[in-house]
């Protein structure tokens, strides 16, 4: 069950066809309601911006967290209510709509408010809780049994409804939880790596809090004095840095594991700085050598549990027997110690558990598809028909080249392994064999 104090300050929130409105207070803080206002409503001189995502602050108290809706004609606002009396249990209960329109009015003044019709509306009380654990294995029993009970999402973390953060890290917790409980109980992974899932969310679930925090007080701050410093507030770029912070939050992007089973060290990220270890992989234009489709690489890759192996192959020829890339399709095609050869079942498709691509630096006109390492063109399916989609170039005539765009080492290349949750696991040189086999002895069960 979650734990942590109650909001402190409420906030009311409802969809409207023009306005909406909602408002928090953080932990700690007397009890503030927000509404959340959803209508369709007509406006004379409403303020500028008004279908640009905008937080909005009245130089006399109060503020309105302003997101556009769909159609053109609904707004949400989050509406900040002011302070509660901690002591009465049933403020909340006693807003109304005609309450929270007002507060918006006052807020909004001189420009004016009109509200049309409301979808909906409600109140709340912005608090942040979280769990004290994210399984069923007490924190003196890890290491020593695997968990066998797990909460995600509002089950263990909670906050205030705004910005999509509940929902966005809500999904992630769901996306990592369940791409490792699908490999254990396919039997492609020892239960060892469901102790990660805690490890890892519980982590980005208190960055989640905080950072609710650190909003909620934003929106409650009043303007600053650029003529009275001393009065306190918060200014316009203050304010606008930790909105732009918190998309990154709850993109996704934000997050960053560090080392653990399935999250190597750095040692080796100077290969590919645009492709730090611990986060979400980045995509890149690139052009499909096989029938030059221009495709942004990361967009290939499905949600069907599988890890990527990214080969950003060196300078060399990769038709010739020199090339890094040729010796790393070998040894993955044909050495008894290859991740491939050692973890995918017999009978299954050669890319059923990793999902290998190679990226060149050369123009796709200047490879012939025959030439390259026949590994990169495996026959799948029933009928063993070739996949010629494994293979991509550099985009060298539009641009951007991927190479330079995720600070790929030219000379060297690099090995970009990316988790089935799209975190880069490891970044390794293409001629770390025994690395690579390191890498997956402890993450994956040999088939049979």
């Amino acid at each position: 069950m979650p734990t942590g104090s109650p909001a402190g300050r409420s906030r009311c929130s409802a969809p409207s066809a023009w306005p909406n409105a909602s408002c928090a207070k953080p932990i700690g803080s007397t009890k503030r309601p927000s509404g959340v206002r959803q209508s369709l409503t007509r406006h004379r001189s409403l303020a500028p911006g008004a279908w640009t995502t905008s937080a909005i602050q009245s130089a006399s108290g109060g503020s309105v967290l302003l997101i556009p809706r769909e159609g053109g004609y609904m707004v949400r606002l989050y509406v900040d209510l002011g302070d509660l009396d901690p002591n009465d249990s049933g403020a909340r209960s006693r807003f109304t709509s005609d309450m929270i329109i007002e507060a918006a009015q006052r807020i909004f003044h001189p420009y004016s408010l009109e509200v049309k019709d409301i979808a909906w509306w409600s109140v709340y009380e912005v608090g942040q809780r979280i769990a004290d654990r994210f399984d069923d294995v007490a924190e003196a029993e890890r290491g020593t049994r695997s968990p066998h009970v797990f909460i995600a999402g509002d089950a263990c973390h909670t906050h205030s409804a705004k910005a999509g953060q509940g929902m966005n890290v809500s999904m992630q917790d769901g996306f990592n939880l369940g791409w490792k409980l699908a490999a254990v109980l396919q039997g492609r992974s020892p239960s060892t790596l469901l102790g990660t899932y805690a490890q890892e969310r519980q982590a980005i679930a208190q960055e989640l809090i905080d950072f609710d925090l650190t909003w909620s007080e934003a929106m409650a701050a009043k303007p600053a004095d650029p003529n009275d410093p001393e009065a306190g507030g918060m200014s316009a770029a203050e304010r606008q840095e930790i909105f732009t912070a918190g998309g990154r939050f709850t993109a996704g992007f934000a997050t960053d594991y560090p080392p653990n089973l399935i999250t190597g060290d750095d040692t080796h990220e100077h290969l590919a700085t645009g492709f730090p270890i611990g986060e979400r992989f980045h995509s890149a234009p690139t052009i499909r050598l096989a029938d030059a489709k221009p495709l942004e690489i990361g967009h290939q890759a499905q949600a069907d549990g599988r890890w990527r192996l990214y080969a950003f192959a060196d300078d060399a020829d990769p038709a010739s027997t020199n090339s890094a890339i040729r010796r790393l399709c070998d040894f993955l095609a044909e050495s008894p110690e290859s991740p491939v050869r050692r973890y995918t079942p017999a009978g299954a498709d050669p890319d059923a558990v990793f999902d290998v691509r190679a990226i060149f630096q050369q123009g796709h006109r200047e490879l012939s598809v025959d030439a390259m390492p026949q590994f990169l063109l495996p026959c799948k399916g029933r009928f063993g028909l070739i996949d010629y989609e494994k293979m991509f170039c550099a985009d060298l005539r539009t641009g951007p080249d991927i190479f330079d765009v995720r600070g790929i080492d030219r000379s060297a290349g690099a090995l970009v392994i990316v988790r089935p949750d799209q975190y880069v696991a490891q970044v390794l040189p293409l001629d770390a064999h025994a690395e690579l086999v390191d890498f997956f002895s402890g993450i994956m069960v040999p088939s049979a």
